[in-house]
């Protein structure tokens, strides 16, 4: 797994009136892009996850991703968010942050139990949170930088 770079006469020249960001994403002209990938045999790339959604647990990256689409197979779970919360120990806790569907009765514990289950002992969330709701932007993505700084 990598970031995902590229170079394309068609890209954008840099961030308006943004020459920190532009030196931060575009480096000796090839674009980062943030996404976080895999190529296959065949050399098609497959977006893992986003770069600032890995989470340094004890100094082993945790795709973020790979917990929630594990919690979204449980019954029950709505929507999930999962991120990295500063612990003076592990660096950062993996935290998960779960929407139950209208009528469930799930909780912490069902759902620690599901991960312990499924996940590596260092992907297993040190905890998790049932929550009525999460920020979302106005296209439906939740904001998982708001969650960071709650």
């Amino acid at each position: 797994m990598g970031e995902i770079v590229h170079r394309t006469p068609h890209a954008m020249k840099g961030y308006l009136d943004d020459p920190e960001k532009t030196a931060e994403t575009f480096k000796g002209g090839w674009f980062h892009s943030g996404d976080l990938g895999v190529m296959d045999e065949e050399g098609y790339v497959t977006i893992v996850d986003r770069k600032k959604d890995m989470i340094n647990t004890g100094g082993v990256n945790v795709s973020s991703r790979e917990v929630e689409e594990t919690l979204y197979e449980l019954d029950g779970v709505s929507e999930v968010a999962v991120i990295g919360t500063p612990d003076p120990y592990w660096i950062e806790a993996v935290t998960a942050l779960v929407v139950t569907k209208a009528g469930s009765e799930l909780r912490e514990e069902t759902v620690m139990k599901f991960c312990e289950e499924r996940l590596s002992k260092f992907k297993i969330p040190k905890q998790i949170k049932i929550v009525p709701s999460l920020p979302k932007n106005p296209s439906g993505k939740i904001l998982k930088r708001s969650l960071r700084e709650d």
